[in-house]
C-alpha cells in the first residue's frame, strides 16, 4: 500500500470510530426513555 492509501484508510477510520464514540457519548448524556408516568400502553 501506498503512504497515501495508509492515510486515507486511517482518515476513513477516525471518521466511522470517532461517529460511533461521539453516538454513545451523545446517548449517555441524555437517553431518549420516556419516564414511568409517560408510558401508556395500547391494548
Amino acid at each position: 500500500m501506498s503512504g497515501s492509501a495508509i492515510v486515507m484508510m486511517l482518515v476513513a477510520m477516525l471518521i466511522i470510530w470517532g461517529g460511533l464514540a461521539v453516538a454513545i457519548v451523545n446517548l449517555r448524556r441524555s437517553p431518549d426513555l420516556p419516564h414511568a408516568d409517560e408510558i401508556q400502553r395500547d391494548l
